[in-house]
């Protein structure tokens, strides 16, 4: 999309150009003879005199690109705040989702992760070292597997875990994400009987149709919230992409509770 910017721009430029030259023109005529002189332009020899120019001043079109990317930035965080608000219910307090550190917390990170990501095994580090140095923070797990068919079997095994014994879910959610090897169903299940699960009342959760529902809502929320990879998160009216560090999610929580004073 970026290289397209550059083209865009010319053509911008031109029209502009092109206008300010029949401009140029019709004023400078005595009256009699403004029609036709504001007539458009040669607009080859306009294309000439702006390719000059812009090849003369090439810097202008990084100007021109960082300027439309700063819009589109702009404008997705405007679209993304109206989400959340008419979404929060959906996005904060959704019943399928788990919840680790302080169920009444002020502030709230919504975290949407995949048990086969990389960055989000990563990422466990921070949410762990955030829930122990913040006791009024509240931290809400979105299963998003989109890596995936193994990815997907695991998070089925992670709901089901999680609708069957909610309180040992923290646990067990540590302990699947800290796993290097790939997360598979196979691995899922060994850790949930681990964590206190019996296998058949397990597998036959498993079945539950209210697991996929629960990956279709998050699916689409995801899409509106232009969410395409793992980690995401969110707080207050902000969506955060990537794994951006405990420091960084420390000033958003610090941003938030300034927002919101108790």
């Amino acid at each position: 999309m970026n290289a397209l910017i550059p083209v865009a721009a010319l053509g911008a430029v031109v029209a502009l150009g092109m206008g300010a030259a029949g401009y140029v023109a019709g004023s400078s005529k005595a009256p009699e003879t403004v029609a036709a002189a504001s007539a458009t332009p040669d607009r080859a020899a306009v294309e000439a005199i702006v390719r000059d120019y812009l090849v003369t001043n090439p810097e202008i079109m990084v100007e021109v690109q960082q300027a439309l990317e700063t819009r589109q930035a702009e404008t997705q965080r405007v679209a993304q705040t109206e989400i959340i608000r008419s979404a929060e219910s959906q996005i904060f307090n959704a019943a399928y989702d788990g919840v680790i550190g302080n169920p009444e917390g002020d502030v709230t990170i919504v975290e949407f992760f995949d048990y086969n990501c990389g960055y989000c095994k990563r990422a466990l580090q921070d949410m762990e070292a955030l829930v122990e140095g913040n006791p009024d923070l509240r931290f809400v797990l979105k299963e998003f597997p989109i890596l995936g068919p193994d990815s997907q079997r695991a998070h089925v095994v992670s709901m089901a875990f999680r609708n069957l014994l909610p309180e040992n879910y923290a646990a067990f959610h540590r302990d699947l994400l800290g796993s290097e090897a790939r997360v598979t169903e196979d691995e899922a299940i060994a850790a949930a009987i681990s964590h206190g699960a019996d296998e058949a009342a397990l597998r036959q959760e498993m079945q539950n149709p209210e697991i996929i529902a629960a990956f279709q809502e998050t699916y689409a929320l995801a899409d509106q919230l232009s969410i395409t990879g793992t980690p995401s998160y969110v707080l207050g009216s902000e969506v955060v992409f990537g794994a951006m560090g405990q420091e960084v999610l420390t000033q958003k929580i610090e941003q938030v509770r300034a927002e919101n004073p108790s």
